[in-house]
């Protein structure tokens, strides 16, 4: 298959999850939040690559030609917006700034094509930034990094760059085979990367590199033919949960959780009074990783959770637990370990992989914890068990998942798979590839085979469901049309909703009798 249809062949697995079968869910059980979430801009400027910088005046009907002329005296609640056609690259953007209630937007029109930027060292450059949107881009060509975004090198400050996110874009093609990145954070904090496409990375770089990023969430992106990462989490990176993605050849390691930071780089700056780590708190969870050497290392990494992933034919490991960034003069650095590898399955070809979990020297495996996974070797199914550094609890061996229709990329599995009700209830896993409630016990994987039914619909995060809502005629801003009694019966709409009652009739109420 040549590259571009390969491409495109990706783009639409991405588009039709695991397959033909099965759309995501209309409800999604773990609804993701944003700040953008029922924001509007108060005023759109407009840049076209036929604009003009000098006569132009940021209308639709006489647009600018560049970014950065529309960014001259932005202020919060105005959105870029570059309609179609291609850009150079280069753009600088530093000190841009919106707020909770009135954020920045930059990118394409939302509902046309999306402008592309191609070419030259670096797409955009966004620097101590905040409450920015960037979004339905198409970035190519670069021979650095695609997008990169930091905190101007104020490294302790966890307020240069904050509340930011990257969504829809396109990032392809970017790097010379060195160490260039199709989108890299350094010191950002409280971030989203969502519904992004990332394909054919620099061979020496990743898809998404993080250096000191801290409470991000990567979700619903499709990465293809990685460098040496598809997601990198490292240089004291925490708290960033990487979920509801699809993972396509996706390089060495492709979520490499943790890594080798300069000491300098580290964010915030490294400790002389406590052992540092090189990332800690990240969790990969209903994620499909189909290729890759290895689909997910451990590399200094502590306190994190692999689960609920689908692994599909790993290369030469399935798991890798590793330290390389040591203590040093004044600086110690906790061993890797403390970390989960639960509900996942694995399907793999017992001839290549040497041997499944690999574990380096400096790390302390014997902590990690391993718990109702499946594994299945397809080429020796009676050598499935892996050699793991502690026992496992309630591990399924050589059972063949029966997978639904593996030939045209649907790796659910069947009703009657032995993966079915085996996983283990955990906190943090809510929802599946498709978005869809986890049973309980959960199937063993990223797609679960028996989804209970999905909450209802609640657009605005209150505690009223939107149908009930509707019905009722509430129009609720927030949660306190939950405790109102507009019937004046003694029971707050939210307990009638939960009574099945009708909050608007006095009459509807739920009494009982003694017999």
């Amino acid at each position: 298959m040549r590259p571009a249809a390969r491409f495109i062949f990706l783009v639409a697995l991405m588009l039709i999850p695991d397959g033909i079968h099965g759309l995501r869910a209309a409800v999604s059980c773990d609804p993701i939040r944003t700040f953008a979430d029922g924001r509007l801009p108060a005023r759109e400027i407009f840049v076209s690559p036929g604009g003009n910088d000098t006569t132009g005046d940021g209308t639709r009907a006489k647009p600018f030609h560049s970014p950065g002329r529309a960014l001259q005296g932005v202020r919060p609640g105005d959105a870029i917006r570059l309609l179609p056609g291609t850009y150079a690259p280069g753009t600088f953007i530093a000190g841009v700034a919106g707020t909770a209630e009135a954020p920045i937007w930059l990118g394409g029109a939302p509902g046309e094509t999306r402008p592309v930027i191609r070419g030259g060292s670096q797409a955009l450059h966004l620097s101590r930034v905040r409450y920015l949107i960037i979004e339905n881009l198409e970035i190519t060509g670069a021979t650095g990094n695609g997008l990169n975004c930091d905190d101007g090198g104020d490294y302790a400050n966890p307020n240069a760059t904050r509340h930011v996110i990257f969504r829809h874009l396109s990032i392809h093609d970017i790097g010379t085979g060195g160490n260039q990145d199709g989108l890299k954070l350094s010191g950002v904090n409280d971030y989203f990367v969502l519904d992004c496409e990332l394909a054919r990375m620099s061979a020496g770089g990743s898809g998404l590199d993080q250096v000191g990023c801290h409470h991000g969430l990567i979700a619903r992106c499709t990465f293809a033919d990685m460098g040496s990462n598809a997601i990198q989490c490292k240089g004291g990176s925490e708290d960033i949960e990487i979920r509801w993605n699809r993972f396509f050849n996706g390089g060495a390691r492709a979520v490499n959780l943790g890594g080798s930071t300069g000491f300098p780089y580290f964010r915030p700056p490294l400790s002389t009074n406590h052992p540092n780590v090189e990332a800690k708190n990240i969790r990969v969870i209903a994620n499909l990783f189909r290729g890759a050497d290895v689909p997910v290392a451990w590399v200094g990494a502590v306190d994190s959770l692999v689960a609920n992933n689908t692994f599909v034919e790993p290369r030469r490991w399935v798991l890798r637990i590793l330290q390389e960034t040591v203590s040093s003069g004044d600086h110690r650095f906790a061993p890797c370990g403390h970390n989960q590898f639960v509900n996942n399955l694995v399907y793999f070809d017992q001839s290549r992989l040497r041997p499944p979990v690999n574990i380096g020297p400096h790390t302390d495996a014997a902590s990690c914890r391993f718990a109702h996974n499946l594994w299945f070797a397809f080429d020796q199914p009676d050598q499935s068990r892996p050699d793991l550094p502690v026992p496992e609890e309630r591990g399924v061996y050589g059972a063949d998942p029966l997978w639904r229709d593996a030939a045209n990329g649907d790796f659910a599995v069947s009703p009657n798979s032995p993966a079915v009700a085996r996983g283990r209830k955990l906190p943090p896993v809510k929802a599946d590839l498709r978005e869809r409630c986890y049973a309980d016990p959960p199937t063993i994987g990223a797609v679960e085979a028996n989804p209970p039914p999905p909450p209802p619909a609640d657009a605005d995060g209150g505690d009223l469901p939107d149908k009930r809502k509707e019905v009722h005629r509430f129009n609720e801003d927030d949660s306190a049309d939950a405790r109102l009694d507009a019937d004046d019966d003694r029971l707050s709409t939210l307990g009638e909703y939960l009574e099945g009652t009708n909050p608007l009739d006095p009459r509807s109420v739920f009494a009982s009798s003694a017999p």
